[in-house]
């Protein structure tokens, strides 16, 4: 058996498929937002942070928007706490790196105050309902995603914005937010509630005063009435954020954004990147590649693991000391040698079925990313 395996190049970029060239699209100013979506758990929010450092320090005036709840990323940016304002990061030099957390009732809050008068904005604030919505309704996080993003694209203020999403495949829910949001005020009960407020006096006829009877008995009355005035503020409030909603999944769409699928060299990572994958492809949403994160990886020259495993099998025919603690040794290196011819193999098996998506394999590292230090290293494996 052959006693070498090939790798340098070949392991750590899989053979079947083109290379991502990071620095090329980082550098390139018609890339104006760069969406990072995978899996729990594949290093997302650190490799969006490191992209976001890299940009800056190559001259970019960039924001990382992070919806992840995970605390991560403040403390490897080196802030106190991340919240709904941009806050600066310290990357020296001329770069100009911003960084914040989407806080959702925050972000609802303020569309409401943008889109109605102080006295109408009050009661919407304080409807029971609108606080049940903006803080754990299921997609508010999705919805208030959308509208940060157009937010912040709005300002001119960055000529990058990085967007960590959530982990699981829930972080493609805010390309489906648009049309969700639609569906929603578009329903039956949201236009029977909203009769009395939008239509003439002759729409209050019997047998609307016979569901409405009906409703009152079954949710009370105050409680009813809290209803109704909610729905009349969604009318008003969410026809502007509809809108606003349909552009930013427009922009997510332009030439100007590009998707990262970031997982790791492990069957059920690429199972998601490969949903991933064809969930943007088939929405047509500019998919720029694939981050294979976390990878193993041997120094040049190093045996295989059928090598490594015939000198183990050798040694240990032999006696002493130094034959057995050999043999143990080339036993370890035979495991990882393993490890990277199988992680290589996921890999390739992913770009045979995925032939145009250009991929970066990145290395895993020996210790948690904490500093801009190891941002900083990180976004040179990425690039290598």
């Amino acid at each position: 058996m052959s006693a070498r395996l090939r790798v340098g190049p070949l392991a750590h970029h899989p053979s079947t498929a083109p290379h991502l060239d990071m620095d090329r699209l980082l550098d390139d100013p018609s890339t104006r937002i760069v969406v990072c979506c995978g899996s729990g758990g594949v290093g997302k929010t650190t490799t969006s942070a490191a992209l976001a450092l890299r940009a800056a320090e190559r001259g970019r005036r960039v924001v990382v928007l992070t919806i992840d709840p995970a605390r991560r990323l403040a403390q490897s940016l080196g802030i106190e706490r991340l919240d709904n304002t941009p806050r600066r990061v310290d990357v020296g030099g001329t770069g100009h790196l911003e960084a914040m957390m989407l806080d959702m009732k925050s972000t609802f809050d303020e569309v409401v105050l943008s889109q109605a008068s102080p006295e109408k904005a009050e009661a919407i604030l304080n409807n029971p309902f609108y606080i049940a919505l903006s803080s754990s309704f299921a997609g508010t996080q999705e919805y208030m995603a959308m509208e940060k993003l157009g937010q912040l694209h709005r300002t001119g203020d960055y000529d990058l914005i990085v967007v960590d999403t959530p982990p699981s495949r829930n972080a493609l829910d805010f390309l489906d937010a648009p049309d969700r949001l639609s569906s929603f005020l578009d329903g039956r009960l949201i236009k029977l509630l909203l009769l009395p407020a939008k239509g003439p006096a002759r729409i209050m006829s019997a047998g609307f005063g016979l569901i409405t009877n009906a409703l009152s008995k079954i949710l009370g009355g105050q409680l009813l009435g809290d209803l109704q005035t909610f729905v009349a503020a969604l009318d008003t409030v969410f026809g502007g954020f509809r809108a606003r909603a349909q552009q930013t999944y427009a922009l997510l769409k332009a030439p100007g954004t590009a998707f990262l699928v970031v997982a790791a060299p492990e069957p059920d990572a690429l199972r998601e990147a490969a949903y991933f994958v064809e969930r943007l492809s088939g929405d047509r949403m500019p998919l720029a590649g694939l981050i294979v994160n976390r990878a193993t990886t041997l120094p040049a020259g190093e045996l295989s693991a059928a090598g490594a495993i015939s000198g183990a099998e050798q040694l240990e025919q032999r006696e002493g000391a130094l034959a057995s603690l050999t043999a143990g040794l080339l036993r370890l290196h035979a495991d990882r040698a393993i490890r990277v011819e199988r992680e290589r193999a996921l890999t390739d098996r992913f770009s045979a079925a995925h032939p145009r998506v250009p991929v970066a394999v990145v290395p895993a590292l020996a210790g948690d990313v904490h500093d801009l230090d190891g941002l900083r290293e990180v976004g040179e494996l990425l690039q290598a």
